[in-house]
């Protein structure tokens, strides 16, 4: 009795490995570690800080603010760009990649919390 061959399924798991080695070396090392610099838990803090500057530069402004002349629309816009430096500098920090969608949304965000600050205002 001999003993079949192991060449062609040495060669066969050398080839699966080569392929294997190739396709993860071909993709980025984010990937790998995506959202991972939100992990560290100074950065994390300095994220929330900067919400709750935007915050409440958006609640003073919006108290402040003259309600009975105009609309709510425009009283939350108004709001909104007054506090143009404190979300500029939460944007800077957690859109790390410069996404225009993350830029997008914190602006929308914003603009969302600002009307919701004048309507509280108003009672």
């Amino acid at each position: 009795m001999s003993k079949p061959p192991m060449r062609p399924l040495r060669s066969l798991a050398r080839a699966a490995l080569v392929v294997l080695a190739l396709s993860l070396g071909g993709c980025s090392r984010d990937y790998f570690f995506e959202g991972n610099e939100y992990s560290n838990p100074m950065t994390v803090n300095r994220i929330k800080d900067l919400y709750r500057a935007r915050d409440t530069c958006l609640a003073k402004n919006a108290v402040a603010s003259d309600t009975s002349n105009s609309d709510v629309a425009s009283i939350a816009r108004a709001v909104a760009l007054s506090c143009g430096a404190e979300t500029d500098r939460l944007i800077t920090a957690t859109n790390v990649d410069r996404d225009p969608k993350v830029t997008l949304a914190i602006r929308n965000d914003t603009d969302q919390r600002a009307t919701l600050y004048v309507m509280r205002a108003q009672r």
